[in-house]
């Protein structure tokens, strides 16, 4: 989540993200540190909880992995370069990975297999422009956008020309099947329902 305003200042690192303190949150992209928004409310984290569960159940026992927020994904142009010239580092609300060569100790070295934002107010302008072009370029297979509020989520998925093609939205009464992650099928009906 990218809140609409900059840490100022110029071009900063992965390097430099890892001395800022731990009691504040921040994103890097392409140098740029945003702050991201205050902690997530009740219904952002119920949505969370039940994608990350549905998530982990399927892939209990298998190959990939989810993790939920907050979790370090450095994004660079090589998976060897030193923390000094990493200049993207996001926290998505939860993530994929199905290459275990990209964990270490400190998050995913590299592109997710799968990313999922969930959208609010402030950061919903970022989701489909910053964050859709990052993840894109760097060749994130699969971006969802959750959208609390109209109980909707976008798929975009990453195409043979390596650019993401046509818009796939879902309701709350829809399933979603994920044959990226094999027979995982997503029910929205649980994602979105009210406590």
């Amino acid at each position: 989540m990218l809140f609409p305003m900059e840490k100022q200042g110029e071009k900063y690192t992965y390097a430099d993200y890892l001395t800022w303190p731990d009691d504040q949150r921040w994103e890097i992209i392409d140098g740029v540190a945003y702050a991201m928004s205050p902690s997530p409310g009740r219904r952002h984290q119920e949505l969370s909880g039940e994608l990350f569960v549905q998530f982990a159940n399927h892939l209990k026992g298998k190959l990939c992995k989810v993790f939920a927020a907050p979790f370090d994904v450095r994004l660079a142009d090589s998976a060897a370069v030193s923390d000094n010239y990493v200049e993207t580092v996001v926290q998505p609300d939860i993530v994929v990975i199905c290459d275990k060569n990209k964990l270490d100790e400190r998050g995913c070295n590299g592109a997710p297999d799968l990313i999922i934002e969930i959208s609010s107010p402030s950061t919903g302008k970022n989701d489909l422009t910053i964050k859709f072009d990052l993840y894109q370029r760097h060749g994130v297979k699969e971006y969802w956008i959750v959208h609390p509020a109209e109980k909707t989520v976008l798929v975009f998925k990453l195409g043979d020309d390596q650019t993401y093609g046509k818009l796939e939205r879902y309701a709350d009464d829809h399933k979603i099947a994920v044959p990226l992650l094999g027979e995982l099928v997503v029910d929205l009906a649980d994602v979105f329902a009210e406590s």
